[in-house]
């Protein structure tokens, strides 16, 4: 494949770790204060930036909450058009080697920090935990079809096809397929903040383990055997 014949749907990592630096750059953020902020890494954040380093979704994700932004923020360019339709085939997909993917429904606007997503989660996976959001955060899952246990400040809930929930985003949650058929479900989530949200107490250090801010060299490597490291995220971003 030539250099200037791109890969249809794939974000390169030089793509990834541009998005990542500039949204960092455009807060005034340090990559110091992005690794307080996010729990990943000051070597790790920098790496990323470079093009080093594959990100796992779990960490571009709480690189996304540490600048308080959305994932979609990060992979798809922003758009100030007044009537936008994402057809299926031009929606872009972030799938985790885990057994889950997001599929991103809404486009990124200017100063628009929203997302809406259609989820998937394969039988009895188990997803972890995801940081705060910022505070006055609004998060509502409507589940579409199967079994979707919600943990929210340790707390669980579980929801069956039809149910909905609604949460303040400012706190920890996490999600899993207690069942042997896929999840199906959809997030709508707005993490712009609000003086009004609700306070919630800070994060214990313990619910994070040391995988998940820092990949190993094994799991970075493990989604780059069927295509050239550069061309790809670890977990897949792409056109479904």
């Amino acid at each position: 494949m030539s250099k200037k014949k791109k890969t249809r749907g794939i974000l390169s990592l030089g793509e990834i770790g541009r998005r990542v630096r500039d949204e960092r750059i455009r807060r005034g953020f340090s990559l110091e204060r992005l690794s307080q902020r996010s729990r990943v890494s000051r070597s790790m954040i920098s790496a990323i930036e470079r093009g080093a380093k594959a990100p796992t979704v779990v960490v571009l994700h709480r690189i996304a909450t540490g600048l308080d932004t959305s994932l979609s923020r990060l992979v798809e360019e922003e758009t100030s058009a007044r009537v936008i339709v994402l057809r299926h085939s031009r929606q872009k997909v972030v799938r985790a080697a885990a057994g889950w993917e997001r599929r991103i429904l809404s486009p990124v606007l200017p100063g628009v920090e929203f997302e809406l997503m259609r989820i998937t989660v394969g039988p009895l996976v188990n997803a972890p935990m995801f940081l705060p959001h910022a505070h006055g955060s609004r998060e509502y899952v409507a589940v579409e079809k199967g079994t979707l246990l919600f943990t929210l400040d340790g707390e669980p809930h579980t929801l069956k096809a039809g149910d909905s929930i609604y949460f303040d985003g400012d706190c920890m949650h996490g999600f899993r397929n207690p069942s042997r058929v896929p999840c199906v479900y959809y997030l709508a989530m707005d993490v712009s903040g609000d003086v009004a949200g609700t306070n919630h107490r800070p994060a214990p250090p313990e619910v994070e383990s040391a995988s998940e801010m820092h990949p190993s060299k094994r799991e970075v490597d493990s989604a780059s055997t069927k295509m050239p490291r550069r061309r790809r995220v670890q977990e897949v971003v792409l056109h479904e």
